[in-house]
């Protein structure tokens, strides 16, 4: 199988796997499979990261990272008649999800079906069904079971604190489009997996010793904000984010200058921008006025580093997302520039 159809299928598994930030044990399982089998040393951060090692022919440690985690929420209460109320896991709109199915997981390991509506469901019953305000306080989770009240839900082991994850809805057309939700990052990160088949496959060394860190909290705001000690600088692969005046496209690679937090390294930047020149790789140049990074979190942190952002352009972000087959590919093609392999 060649890296590109790799990647897809590999996003495929991944947006299927639940992962909301903080619920992501069973996810990291797969990636540290998956990178073991390659023949990478892996190791787990304390708070549940997944640290990948390869060998480089330099002695200076260099790091990319991407995050598993995703948007989702998290059980408040029960109402009466045995609906929940919910709070975000992550941030979004109401409309991104309102008629979204969804999963109920337990603290016990059983997982329930459901959808996410707002209380006014229907034009047909409610005068209020098209003006109600979407926030979290008017939004349910109807559960797939036969219930009738909170008892019967607590009978069934849903209590407050359950998660509550998104189905993804993957689909790959036959132009090249990936449609799904969660794509923000796990299209990255099913990026930075083909990156090490391919390392592994072809014998490749980087010119750098490389960590790639795969972070579990990047959606509310911590991914990595811990780091390897040896890592001088990283790049953050994730969404490009599209919309008003922004320059991001799914079919290249975005490389962004600034984002809410601030501007990245400039030289860090600069060079990606040089690298695509020179490789003919399709790119733009990007600020996100909406937006933060694993490399955000590192620097709040107080690691010293440089830092970078790069990634696929991503189409309705945080909503049903979409990119293509071609951002993949330049996004992986500048990761191998900047990796320098041999």
């Amino acid at each position: 199988m060649n890296s590109l159809d790799y990647i897809v299928q590999t996003t495929q598994t991944l947006v299927n796997i639940p992962s909301p930030s903080g619920f992501t044990k069973k996810i990291m399982e797969y990636v540290r499979n998956e990178a073991e089998s390659f023949g990478y040393t892996c190791e787990m951060s304390r708070k549940g990261g997944l640290i990948i090692s390869v060998k480089g022919r330099e002695k200076e440690t260099i790091g990319l990272s991407a995050h598993v985690d995703t948007l989702g929420a998290m059980v408040r209460s029960i109402d009466a008649d045995g609906t929940l109320r919910f709070t975000m896991v992550g941030g979004y709109t109401m409309h991104s999800v309102e008629g979204s199915y969804c999963k109920i997981h337990t603290r016990d390991g059983r997982v329930y079906t459901g959808t996410i509506l707002i209380k006014s469901s229907s034009v047909h019953s409610y005068d209020d069904a098209r003006t109600m305000e979407r926030t979290d306080r008017n939004m349910i989770v109807r559960i797939d079971e036969i219930i009738e009240s909170k008892d019967d839900v607590l009978a069934l082991g849903i209590n407050s604190g359950d998660y509550i994850s998104f189905d993804a809805e993957f689909e790959y057309t036959d132009n090249g489009f990936i449609k799904s939700r969660h794509l923000d990052d796990k299209a990255s990160v099913a990026v930075l997996m083909g990156l090490l088949k391919e390392i592994s496959e072809k014998k490749l060394n980087p010119s750098k010793n490389i960590k790639i860190l795969i972070s579990n909290y990047e959606e509310v705001g911590f991914g990595a904000s811990w780091i390897p000690e040896e890592i001088t600088e990283i790049i953050a692969v994730d969404m490009g984010a599209i919309g008003d005046d922004l320059n991001g496209s799914e079919f290249k690679v975005s490389i962004c200058a600034k984002d809410s937090t601030g501007p990245y390294d400039y030289d860090m930047t600069g060079k990606l921008i040089d690298l695509a020149k020179e490789n003919d790789i399709e790119y733009v140049v990007d600020i996100f006025p909406h937006y933060g990074s694993d490399v955000s979190a590192a620097l709040r942190g107080g690691n010293n580093i440089r830092g970078a952002l790069i990634g696929q352009g991503v189409h309705s972000s945080h909503g049903m997302e979409r990119t293509h087959i071609k951002g993949l590919e330049n996004t992986l093609k500048l990761l191998k520039a900047y990796m320098d392999l041999k």
